[in-house]
């Protein structure tokens, strides 16, 4: 008998092929799945999940043969792990793989916010700029400060980035740091005041959430510009959104959102903002980099091995 899997959310076809070779798979995003599933509850064994999706401490409560849960990511925010650990619960992602992509397309909306691409996309597509409309000004990010809030894999490699493109670097980490020759900040706030652009790249967790509010935004000021590639409610929406439009800070690039993919629809109005429907580590290479990865975390655990990417 193959051991019974729950998938939460559907992965690339090559994962699915071999989720359904080693496993009986129960679907929980299929409707139609849900009578078998009901009933395989108690002989589920492992989970296999995005991290944005996670799995909640209720069904974690209905899963009481569950073994290991094989995050599809580097997020950790929406699986309890103190609680899974103690009903003896694996908790495994896929790190070192998706750091260039999430890093890439940061400096992707730096750029897109700097050189107003959204809005020059605009205007030529509307055929405004044949009518004689000029598109204003832009501004380089040579010479600029960024600053790297959270100096993980992903805030390094979005680091060694900027300055490749004459940027200096200054960070904040809520851990100390050695063998770092950028320069540190004491605080969030701090860093903030200290920089031209703001790189959000800090875990998210509850010691995390909000960490970008209004003071910091105050802090960045007029010419300031926001890069969240980190997880939504590490940023005050309320306060983001307020700061886009009274000109406190000069503008952001977004790819993460509370809520998504319902995100505030005040979102779609704000002045000199870049929005991407959470796509940092969605590149065929990455993503089929991760499938490996979770296949390979749960082919050790069922093979009686403590897996290579637990991180509880």
């Amino acid at each position: 008998m193959k051991p019974d899997l729950l998938l939460v959310e559907p992965m690339m076809p090559f994962v699915m092929d071999e989720l359904q070779r080693n496993y009986t798979v129960h679907r929980l995003y299929q409707a139609a799945d849900r009578p078998a599933l009901e009933a395989a509850l108690p002989s589920i064994r492992a989970v296999a999940t995005g991290g944005g999706a996670g799995l909640s401490n209720e069904w974690m409560e209905k899963l009481p043969s569950l073994g290991i849960i094989a995050i599809n990511g580097v997020g950790t925010d929406k699986v309890d792990l103190a609680r899974a650990r103690s009903h003896n619960i694996d908790v495994t992602t896929t790190p070192g793989v998706l750091a260039d992509d999430v890093a890439d397309l940061g400096i992707a909306l730096m750029l897109a916010v700097l050189r107003r691409v959204g809005d020059g996309d605009r205007l030529v597509r509307e055929g405004r700029w044949a009518a004689g409309e000029q598109l204003p000004l832009g501004h380089s990010p040579k010479g600029k400060r960024i600053g790297v809030l959270g100096l993980g894999q992903i805030g390094r490699a979005f680091a060694s980035r900027a300055e490749a493109f004459g940027m200096s670097v200054r960070y904040w980490n809520r851990s100390a740091l050695s063998g770092v020759d950028w320069i540190a900040h004491q605080s969030p706030v701090d860093l903030a005041r200290d920089s031209d652009v703001l790189a959000v790249c800090v875990a998210a967790s509850a010691a995390t959430q909000n960490i970008v509010d209004a003071s910091l935004l105050q802090a960045l000021g007029p010419e300031g510009i926001v890069v969240n590639v980190a997880r939504g409610n590490v940023v005050d929406e309320e306060a983001l959104i307020e700061a886009l439009r009274s000109g406190t800070i000069a503008g952001a690039g977004l790819d993460v959102f509370v809520n998504e993919p319902a995100i505030r629809s005040e979102f779609h109005t704000t002045p000199n903002t870049v929005l991407m429907p959470h796509q940092g580590s969605a590149t065929v290479e990455t993503r089929m980099a991760m499938g490996k990865l979770v296949l390979a975390n749960l082919a050790a655990h069922f093979a009686g091995e403590k897996a290579p990417n637990t991180v509880n």
